[in-house]
């Protein structure tokens, strides 16, 4: 036996020495006619998707991700324990035993969400004890007939459901303890929630998902239901998915409901249908749902559309707003598509809100947030602005006592960013999903573990590194998303550079890595010009994946709030009703990228702290005002006659714009 272990080692040490060339592919699609030994995937019936997403631990950010973490922890969603009058933990009724109490609705699961997710990733002890105090109240409130959590008449906090079952806030619930067990591995989560979906199972049709949200919400709870399918092989699993789908509004045929979250949060739910189903028209469904809501309200840069509240027809100005609510739920939305479909265009769209829309919605320091946000928007102030926005109320203040259900949910959002940065993949490697700094440990080929590291700026570079340590010499495929915005990226595995015939959604590498093996990639990025046609012929601004706003000098002003929660109105310091001077013949002539360099702070998400900026020229636009309520006056129709001077302009990530002109006038 020690002979052949030692003819073994010599074999593999020859195959490394003399044929460990790496094979370097451009390929639309990782196989997924394989199985992963490593990872839990979909089960027969339901499709093998091409990714799978690792155990929550796995994945530990850096940089400007990590920052972002570690900003949330400090700032005020850190510590709404001390604001939140519904996550009081006297009498609340998620904390009790038989389900009485106060406080028995969204909030307290939608914070979690994103609370335990922050805990797991920084593992802060403090943070992880106040997630387990409340996993364990609601691992022990379940009752003989498997519901769990508050129980006063199983109506929860919402209105008109006496006699009825909302099942809404358990949907939220589910997610949480999902991510709970794929970080401890605790097997009363699947005792609870196979007691909980039997339940569900006798709950009469014409009681089952009743009510507003949980009917348009029902993919959340599909998404449930097939994760425990796939620890289970419970097949009446699969009758229950059926009736989650029949019960939930109709979002195969169409965009049913217009309220902004609800389509954030739901326009992806036949696509999650597909994977039982295998029906195309579940499939197509959620990419001809999202191309509508943007052709429709999102004729706007930043990822987002006009749906303050709800989109309203005629309402579709880049100065319409979306909830922080909607942001998270779309960067979440899209990357639970990545993993189903592969398709890297919903990464594309993840990044586009998570640069561009989410990061200007809170304070810098992340101890306020604001309800709404649009890409126009140059005064952020406690003023109603209905009925252009159509909520009424201090919607675009930067305060952290307000804002209830945004207040509670915005906090999932980097930290699920952050868990999709890399997903493991069918065929037994793995996929580096969304860029940015971090390491990842991972099991690949036959169940060897594998350390990567890396390295980058992205997206405010180009270049991103890896480092592949395996324990063992090991061959497994490595796949690179590539961007669609990117047309020539470059790739070299320890310096061979590689060239590719045609260009597809992924480089796959494929050899047998040893320590110390490094991947670099290059994505170089061009300044573009996008124009709106359906939007008075505006124009934007983008760098790779970054888009641009003016720079509008901020003025902040405490305006209520408590003195170590306070509130702030920001009002402009600079003129902000700019139209573009573009050049006829080459739109971006005029315009000078200035790489700044990368910030000390880890925050680029300021205007001190940017590493981009872009110089050009704009004419003042002398008509273009806010109105009586201080929203800014809809675009004016372009092209725009200015007798003003043209003057040097200089543009900055929407991202970094609390205060921000993102759709442009086009000046004659």
């Amino acid at each position: 036996m020690k002979n052949l272990l030692i003819l073994s080692a010599i074999s593999l040490t020859l195959l490394i020495s003399c044929d460990n060339t790496p094979m370097v592919t451009s390929i639309d699609l990782p196989d997924t006619t394989q199985t992963s030994i490593n990872y839990i995937g979909n089960i027969s019936p339901l499709i093998s998707t091409p990714f799978i997403k690792l155990p929550v631990g796995s994945i530990k950010p850096g940089g400007w991700v990590k920052k972002q973490l570690e900003l949330q922890a400090d700032g005020y969603f850190g510590h709404l324990g001390e604001i939140s009058k519904f996550l009081i933990k006297e009498n609340n009724s998620w904390l009790s035993t038989d389900g009485s109490g106060d406080h028995g609705w969204e909030e307290l699961p939608y914070w979690l969400k994103g609370y335990s997710n922050l805990a797991y990733l920084l593992e802060r002890e403090d943070m992880l004890e106040e997630t387990q105090l409340w996993i364990e109240a609601v691992l022990n409130s379940q009752k003989e007939d498997g519901w769990f959590g508050p129980d006063e008449d199983r109506t929860g906090a919402a209105t008109n459901l006496k006699g009825r079952v909302d099942l809404w806030p358990n949907m939220v619930m589910l997610f949480i303890l999902q991510d709970y067990y794929s970080y401890s591995k605790d097997e009363r989560v699947i005792t609870l929630m196979t007691k909980y979906l039997n339940y569900l199972q006798t709950i009469p049709e014409d009681q089952f998902l009743v009510g507003y949200w949980p009917a348009n919400r029902g993919g959340d709870l599909l998404y449930s239901v097939y994760w425990l399918y796939n620890r289970t092989a419970d097949e009446t699993l699969l009758e229950l998915a059926n009736k989650v789908h029949e019960k939930s509004v109709n979002w195969t045929d169409g965009i049913p409901n217009w309220h902004n979250v609800n389509m954030s949060q739901s326009f992806g739910e036949p696509t999650t249908y597909y994977m039982q189903t295998k029906d195309d028209k579940h499939l197509v469904a959620s990419d001809r749902n999202y191309e509508e809501i943007r052709k429709l309200y999102g004729q706007v840069p930043g990822g987002m559309f006009a749906g303050d509240e709800n989109c309203r027809e005629g309402y579709t100005d880049p100065r319409q707003a979306v909830e922080t609510c909607g942001m998270v739920e779309m960067m979440l939305s899209t990357e639970i598509l990545y993993t189903i479909t592969g398709d890297p265009i919903w990464a594309d769209r993840c990044e586009d809100v998570a640069f561009n829309t989410y990061p200007a919605a809170l304070t810098a320091d992340m101890k306020a947030l604001r309800y709404l946000q649009s890409p126009n928007m140059v005064q952020s102030d406690k003023v109603p602005k209905n009925p252009g926005i159509q909520n009424g109320g201090p919607m675009f203040h930067m305060d952290p006592n307000r804002h209830r259900c945004c207040q509670h949910n915005q906090g999932h959002g980097w930290p699920y960013y952050a868990e999709h940065l890399w997903l493991a993949t069918a065929d037994n490697g793995l996929v580096a999903a969304l860029y940015s700094e971090n390491t990842v440990t991972a099991f690949v080929g036959k169940g060897i573990e594998v350390i990567i590291e890396e390295s980058t700026h992205y997206p405010f570079d180009e270049v991103v590194e890896f480092v592949v340590n395996p324990d063992d010499p090991v061959k497994f495929p490595l796949y690179l998303r590539i961007p669609t915005w990117c047309k020539n990226p470059l790739v070299s595995v320890n310096g061979e550079e590689f060239d590719y015939a045609d260009l597809s959604s992924y480089i796959r590498i494929e050899k047998i890595w040893t320590n110390g093996d490094v991947i670099r990639l290059a994505l170089p990025m061009n300044l573009s010009i996008r124009e709106w046609t359906e939007n008075k012929n505006s124009v934007s601004v983008d760098y790779g994946p970054l888009s641009f706003s003016l720079k509008i000098e901020e003025n902040y002003v405490q305006e209520g709030g408590t003195e170590k929660w306070p509130a702030w109105g920001i009002y402009p310091a600079s003129p902000w009703n700019y139209g573009l001077v573009l050049s006829d013949n080459d739109p971006v002539k005029t315009f000078e990228v200035i790489k700044k360099g990368y910030p000390e702070s880890d925050m680029p998400f300021t205007h001190t702290g940017n590493p981009i900026e872009i110089r050009t020229k704009g004419k003042l636009i002398p008509e273009w005002i806010m109105d009586e309520k201080n929203l800014v006056n809809e675009l004016p129709m372009s092209p725009v006659v200015s007798n003003e001077p043209a003057v040097e302009i200089t543009l900055i990530p929407m991202g970094a714009a609390r205060l921000r002109i993102s759709s442009f006038p086009q000046i004659k």
